[in-house]
């Protein structure tokens, strides 16, 4: 059994006039938020499907389904939280995430360190250990166009008590 396990995780959801906009637990303010059954952070859903999946833990659908009416309007903190639970009962721990949020619009990079600091607060880790970054598709596609925003994250694990060096 390994020691060490990756998993990535991708969402996608359209911007929608009157709802508010969170990224990676962070409110953002500006005049749509993204469409879906919970709050619709994709940053903490692509965050939540690597933790799932590197855990082997099925994905974000199984856990929290869209028809769970537990979940409307949900914080996607707590999908985090409970994929969490799952990795430490599977004896792992977060090693690192490395996230890319494809977004025109609003601009990240002013708020990455924020998002950094809320995403290693729910992965129980140092923001060190947190990447958030952003790309924003130049005019190409829906989320060029500003329709759109999705992101991207990759996540190690490791076996508690080894070190991200292999020490045990």
């Amino acid at each position: 059994m390994s020691d060490y396990r990756v998993g990535q995780g991708f969402d996608i959801h359209p911007l929608v006039p009157g709802r508010p906009l969170f990224l990676g637990g962070v409110k953002f303010e500006f005049p749509a938020g993204l469409s879906g059954h919970s709050d619709a952070d994709v940053v903490l859903h692509s965050l939540t499907d690597a933790l799932l999946g590197a855990s082997g833990c099925k994905d974000i659908g199984h856990h929290f389904p869209d028809t769970d009416q537990r979940w409307r309007n949900a914080s996607s903190k707590l999908f985090v939280q409970e994929a969490m639970k799952l990795v430490k009962r599977a004896g792992f721990c977060a090693g690192n995430a490395d996230i890319t949020v494809f977004a025109s619009n609003p601009p990240i990079a002013p708020r990455a360190e924020e998002m950094r600091k809320s995403i290693a607060t729910l992965l129980e880790c140092e923001a060190s250990c947190v990447n958030v970054k952003a790309k924003t598709f130049q005019g190409i596609g829906e989320i060029g166009r500003g329709k759109a925003i999705a992101a991207q994250t990759v996540v190690l694990l490791h076996r508690k008590g080894v070190g991200m060096k292999g020490k045990k």
